[in-house]
């Protein structure tokens, strides 16, 4: 009789990992191969892709380093096929390159917008289309009906649905790359599930400024209904979760891991718009 922690295995399964060279990347990419999954891990430093890569083998599992720039979408799409000549099949792919540093409104150009849509949205879309047909190809027997048992999941952030000053970048592409799981799940199912995870504030790289002050990370942590920052294996746990047969009833649904915020637990504290000739900026 199969135990309920059975479900959340994915022994033999292959995954997709990008951002993994450090933070809630690096430690999906480490809780995928404990699940059992050999793990292709996609950044641009080679130097933190090699530690992640030490501790998935130490896991027992395979892993494939690709240094890439992932703002190539061709190289992006490459990821699937390169997993699949490695590996021998895809099954998994967590979309986690992203990321826009905030700017006021007047200093946010329409090419300022456009690119944070381009890093963070039109990646995850030419990395899962060139996904999907390797996908397919690696059904197997043991899949109830012949289906795939593809699993998409996409990495957005509170502020896909929160609104602050100095988002209006950033924000917008989480909210689109939000919707966009949500409209590619439709168009997938029932062969691919497509899932997202709104991010909250997690003690990664991007916070390093909160946490080397005791004020702000004191302020950050009162502001959250759970009282604490979350750390990237709160994240990684979810996507362990979406990835498996766990979490195998869901598709097109972004679960928000964000310690229970319904308001922004962080604001940048910019002032009321004082718009000046010649602030568009880049």
């Amino acid at each position: 009789m199969a135990m309920i922690l059975d479900r959340f295995r994915v022994d033999g399964q292959v995954a997709v990992v990008t951002g993994a060279g450090r933070g809630i990347g690096a430690t999906t990419a480490v809780a995928l191969a404990e699940a059992g999954a050999d793990v292709l891990i996609a950044a641009r430093s080679e130097e933190q892709l090699a530690e992640v890569a030490g501790q998935i083998t130490d896991l027992g599992r395979r892993a494939h380093v690709v240094v890439v720039d992932l703002n190539d979408l061709d190289a992006a799409a490459a990821l699937a096929e390169t997993a699949e000549a490695n590996f021998g099949r895809l099954d998994i792919v967590v979309n986690n390159v992203g990321g826009t540093v905030p700017r006021p409104f007047e200093h946010t150009s329409t090419r300022y917008l456009e690119a944070a849509f381009h890093f963070n949205v039109s990646t995850a879309h030419a990395l899962t289309r060139a996904a999907v047909p390797v996908m397919l190809r690696s059904t197997t027997s043991e899949v109830e009906g012949g289906r795939a048992a593809g699993s998409i999941v996409n990495i957005s952030s509170v502020i896909g649905r929160l609104a602050d000053r100095g988002y209006i970048a950033y924000g917008t592409a989480k909210a689109a790359l939000a919707h966009w799981t949500r409209l590619a799940a439709t168009d997938l199912s029932p062969h691919i599930r497509v899932n997202g995870i709104a991010v909250g504030s997690v003690m990664t790289s991007a916070l390093e400024m909160v946490a080397g002050s005791p004020e702000l990370l004191g302020k950050l942590e009162a502001n959250t209904p759970l009282g604490r920052i979350g750390e990237p294996e709160d994240i990684a746990a979810a996507v362990v979760y979406l990835s498996s047969k766990a979490g195998g009833y869901l598709t097109g649904k972004v679960l928000e891991v964000d310690g229970g915020l319904q308001i922004p637990n962080f604001s940048l504290g910019l002032p009321d718009l004082e718009p000046t000739p010649g602030a568009e900026g880049e």
